[in-house]
């Protein structure tokens, strides 16, 4: 039975705004929970990752990777997952490095959580990714609860750097994972074959606005009309929390026939096979902390439509995609979580985005050899040297 009083208190926390809500946690939790070892072993075998092993997410999915990446580089790794809190896979040593693919307001609940076996005696990495070039003063609690940062890119360390941590650019080893799609076929997802396809996944979760289907949806349209032989596949995730968002963009599609929704929950190998049917893979992103849909596709050999901006820009141009014009302004997310408009994000260009779809479309050596470019870019790129370098240089030993 629940104390009335509980109750009480919860409908109480509900009702108050979500940004105080956030502030509070993201303070309290960091209050309590518990502090990281003033020393640990200068050299350690092994790794352990923890993070959202097992959620359909850009978290998780980085957490994925990066044992995977490990372990084909003869590196020992053992996971923690932290909805399952069971300690799997390889045997690590006595002090072996704990990397917390976790960002960090919700870092110290998670420590709080965690055996004391498992953070304790240890060098503690906080693995962050942040899609604005400021963050937030929630990010400022967490510092104090781990001895390093890495982040995915560039763009993400320059706006960690006031925290006075040191940061290391680790970015996503998808060359290195070699993350293979299922066997599925245009058939299987329903597509046909005598039409171009244009994909667009994204996660609701990830925020809508920062995501910019609306956009997406005008620029496809300014492009194609309802040209039957131009299909534009919005594959969405997390619809069921976010019916408002889902309302907006079907008001978009406004009923065109060569717009279609997929809501699906996909494994991450059925996912990348949807990418591997599409002609041309789009993210008319305002901002991203990395852009693992943009690198995923890149691996596949698709050809890339993608704002020019933020962490894509650092492995993706002209060379292996198509970059897409833009212009600043103030970040507002109707969410709060990435609403800070003393800071910008982009807004990409609809004309230069329709553009460069039609070219793209019409143009089969083109999008070849672009495939081609991109593939050999995350080859190059992505292929895990930054992390063994990260592991190396924290005495991580195989």
């Amino acid at each position: 039975m629940s104390h009335p009083d509980l109750s009480v208190a919860h409908r109480v926390w509900q009702k108050l705004p979500q940004e105080p809500r956030r502030r509070f946690f993201a303070w309290a939790t960091a209050l309590v929970a518990p502090s990281i070892s003033k020393t640990y072993p200068s050299r350690a075998s092994g790794i352990i990752v923890t993070g959202e092993l097992s959620r359909s997410s850009g978290l998780g999915e980085g957490a994925r990777l990066m044992v995977k990446a490990l372990r084909k580089l003869n590196i020992p790794c053992a996971t923690w997952d932290i909805d399952t809190r069971r300690l799997e896979g390889d045997a690590v040593g006595a002090g072996a490095p704990l990397v917390i693919h976790v960002n960090a307001p919700m870092l110290p609940s998670v420590l709080l959580r965690m055996p004391r076996s498992l953070r304790n005696g240890r060098k503690v990495i906080g693995y962050w990714a942040w899609e604005l070039p400021v963050i937030p003063k929630t990010w400022t609690y967490a510092r104090r609860h781990v001895h390093e940062i890495w982040v995915p890119s560039r763009f993400t360390a320059d706006a960690i750097a006031p925290l006075k941590v040191p940061v290391r650019v680790v970015e996503h080893p998808v060359g290195l994972a070699g993350q293979k799609p299922s066997q599925k076929d245009r058939a299987a997802f329903n597509l046909p074959d005598d039409a171009l396809i244009v994909l667009v996944s994204f996660n609701l979760a990830s925020s809508m606005v920062r995501k910019n289907p609306i956009d997406t949806i005008r620029a496809f349209r300014e492009a194609f009309g309802i040209r039957s032989d131009r299909i534009l596949l919005l594959k969405i995730g997390h619809t069921e929390n976010y019916p408002d968002d889902m309302a907006a963009i079907q008001a978009a599609i406004g009923g065109a026939p060569n717009i279609r929704l997929d809501t699906a929950h996909y494994s991450s190998e059925d996912t990348l096979a949807l990418m591997a049917c599409a002609d041309i893979v789009l993210s008319l992103h305002r901002s991203e902390g990395f852009g693992l849909v943009v690198a995923e596709a890149m691996a596949l050999g698709c050809c890339v439509v993608a704002t020019d901006w933020s962490a894509t820009a650092e492995f993706m141009d002209t060379s292996c995609g198509l970059p897409v014009a833009y212009s600043l302004s103030p970040a507002r997310d109707p969410r709060g979580v990435l609403d800070m408009p003393q800071t910008s994000w982009a807004n990409p260009d609809v004309q230069s985005a329709a553009q460069a779809l039609q070219e793209a479309a019409d143009n089969p050596a083109l999008r070849e050899r672009l495939g081609n470019a991109a593939m050999k870019r995350v080859e190059d790129r992505l292929n895990g040297q930054s992390l063994l370098q990260a592991v190396q240089a924290g005495g991580v030993q195989g």
